[in-house]
C-alpha cells in the first residue's frame, strides 16, 4: 500500500492532482483534520479491502493544526511507516492571477492582499516542501501535462528529479522571454525567410528543417548544446531548481529557432527522468501582423 500526501500552495492544483490520482485508482481524502491523519493511515494500512493506494490532501486549510503534522511525519519516520509527499507549487504571479480569475479569496488573506497571504502560506508550508519527495511547479503546466507527470511518477514508476523543462522558440524582434533561464541565439544559421518558397512555411515543415540544418553548423550547435545540458541539468536539480526554460531565438521566431527547438526537444525526451514540453511563442506572429 502506498500513501501519498498531496500538499503545496493554494491555487497550485492540489485538488486537480487528487482527482487525477483518484482516476489512477487511489483512494483520496482531502482536508482531513490533522489529529485523525495517523488513524486514517493505520486504517488504510490494515485494510483488507480493495484499497491498494491512498492519497491524502493536507494544506493550509488545517489552520494552526498544520504544525502538528510535522510531529506526525516525525512519528512515521521513527516507526518506519512508508509514505511520499507530493508538493505542488507555482510562482507568485501565477497564483495571484489564478485567484483573480476565479475571484476567490486566499485562505490567509481574507479581506487583505493576496500576495501577503501567499507569503504567509509559503512560510507555514516550508517544512512540507523540505520533506517533499516530489515538487511539481505547475506555473506553466496544463492539466493534461500534470496528468502525464503524475502518471510518470506514480503509475510508470520512473525516476523523477523534480525538474520540468520547457524548450521555447521565440523571435528577438518580439523580445526575449522574461521567464527564460537559458537563451541561445541561432541567427547565425541559414535563414529560410530569404527563400521565397520557404518564407510562408515554419520550422515545423521538413523543407525548412532541411534548409536550416544544411552545412553541418546547426548539427554541431545542437550536439554541443545537448552536451552542455547533460552537465547542467543534474546540477540544477542538486540546487533545487524545479522549472527550467530554455529559449532559442532567431529574428522572427518562425524558421530557425523553431527548427532547433524541435530538434533539442526530441533529444531531451530521451532523458526520461525529466519532464519536457515545447512551445513556439512567435511562430504565428508574422501571419497575425499581416491581417
Amino acid at each position: 500500500m502506498r500513501l501519498v500526501i498531496v500538499t503545496g500552495m493554494s491555487g497550485a492544483g492540489k485538488s486537480t492532482a487528487l482527482k487525477i490520482l483518484e482516476d489512477f485508482g487511489f483512494y483520496c481524502v482531502d482536508n482531513l483534520p490533522i489529529p485523525l491523519v495517523e488513524k486514517f493511515a493505520e486504517l488504510v494500512l490494515n485494510s483488507s479491502g480493495d484499497i491498494k493506494d491512498a492519497a491524502l490532501g493536507i494544506d493550509i486549510r488545517s489552520g494552526d493544526e498544520l504544525f502538528e503534522f510535522e510531529n506526525v511525519l516525525t512519528n512515521w519516520k521513527q516507526t518506519g511507516f512508508s509514505y511520499q509527499i507530493l508538493f505542488l507549487d507555482s510562482n507568485n504571479e501565477t497564483l495571484i492571477k489564478r485567484y483573480k480569475e476565479t475571484r476567490r479569496s486566499h485562505p490567509l488573506a481574507i479581506g487583505g492582499r493576496i500576495d501577503r497571504g501567499i507569503a504567509a502560506e509559503r512560510e507555514k508550508t516550508a517544512f512540507l516542501r523540505r520533506e517533499a519527495n516530489y515538487i511539481l511547479d505547475t506555473s506553466k503546466l496544463l492539466t493534461r501535462e500534470l496528468r502525464q507527470e503524475l502518471e510518470r511518477i506514480f503509475i510508470q514508476g520512473k525516476e523523477y528529479r523534480n525538474l520540468y523543462i520547457t524548450v521555447l522558440s521565440f523571435g528577438f524582434k518580439y523580445g526575449i522571454p522574461v521567464d527564460a533561464d537559458l537563451v541561445f541565439d541561432v541567427r547565425f544559421l541559414p535563414n529560410p525567410y530569404y527563400v521565397e518558397e520557404l518564407r510562408a512555411k515554419t520550422g515545423n515543415d521538413a523543407a525548412v528543417q532541411k534548409y536550416v540544418m544544411q552545412g553541418g553548423k546547426a548539427q554541431i550547435f545542437l550536439d554541443q548544446l545537448y552536451e552542455m545540458l547533460l552537465f547542467l541539468l543534474p546540477n540544477y536539480v542538486l540546487e533545487g531548481k524545479n522549472q527550467l526554460v530554455i529559449a532559442i531565438g532567431c529574428t522572427g521566431g518562425k524558421h530557425r529557432s523553431v527548427t532547433l527547438a524541435n530538434a533539442l526537444y526530441a533529444r531531451l525526451l530521451g532523458q526520461s527522468e525529466y519532464g519536457v514540453k515545447i512551445e513556439h511563442r512567435d511562430i504565428e506572429n508574422d501571419s497575425l501582423r499581416k491581417k
